[in-house]
């Protein structure tokens, strides 16, 4: 056996443990999903936006989000079953992902509406199921955050393509993965934060802000002034929290 073979037999013995300890129902809660993503973006582009690509957009953005998901289930989740609430947090992130995909094709402002209130109206259940179900894990916390974090980053977009806002509304997605780059070259940044009702309220209210922008018949100024007051909002709770951890890194 060559070293080559060798080392291709170990990543896939690797993998296939990897596999092995992912938790019942993992792989096929993600692949679930993907195809309902996929037959579901096929269906909207047929029957009501006629764009013609959003099916193979959503598949490619799918497949890679789906990747990342069994990666950190395979790694972080210490579970039997991948449970309910993470179910929840997957169909919002489905749903993201559909409207990622949905990014330059200038579909019907009222869909893409449509789309991101959903998505929004299952952001805290999945964290009430978890804690009712007995299913609140580091894992789930993780991928409700980053589902969070990419939900507003795409809305953020859609606000500024739509002409809702300038280019300056791309912060409120952008802030959160400043803040994870600058954490490599300030490692104090990756301290420890308390749970905190705040920056839940302020997350929910960020969404709801871009949500509102993105609405028809909100047109500028309006729009950029609803939207800026989220930022606001969000770029205080962000400097709240740098400013607790630049405490707690004192001698």
């Amino acid at each position: 056996m060559t070293s080559e073979s060798a080392s291709d037999n170990g990543l896939r013995a690797r993998a296939a443990a990897r596999l092995s300890v992912m938790p019942r129902g993992t792989v096929v809660a993600v692949a679930i999903a993907l195809g309902a993503a996929i037959a579901a973006a096929a269906l909207l582009d047929a029957l009501w936006l006629d764009v013609g690509t959003l099916a193979w957009r959503t598949a490619v953005l799918g497949v890679v989000g789906s990747a990342l998901v069994l990666k950190l289930a395979a790694r972080h989740l210490r579970a039997p079953t991948f449970g309910a609430a993470n179910t929840v947090t997957l169909v919002r992130a489905t749903l993201t992902i559909v409207l990622l995909a949905l990014l330059d094709l200038r579909a019907a402002e009222w869909w893409v509406m449509g789309l991101a209130t959903l998505a929004a109206m299952l952001d805290g259940i999945d964290g009430a199921l978890a804690r009712r179900r007995g299913e609140a894990s580091a894992f789930g916390a993780r991928f409700d955050m980053e589902t969070d974090a990419l939900l507003i980053l795409v809305l953020a977009a859609l606000v500024w393509q739509n002409g809702k806002a300038g280019v300056w509304i791309l912060a409120a997605g952008l802030l959160r993965y400043a803040f994870v780059a600058a954490s490599f070259l300030l490692p104090w940044l990756r301290g420890a934060l308390p749970p905190s009702r705040r920056r839940q309220t302020v997350c929910v209210v960020q969404i709801v802000s871009l949500i509102g922008a993105l609405v028809p018949v909100v047109t500028q100024p309006a729009s950029a002034a609803l939207a800026l007051a989220g930022l606001v909002v969000l770029i205080w709770s962000f400097a709240v929290d740098v400013a607790y951890l630049a405490r707690q890194a004192r001698p």
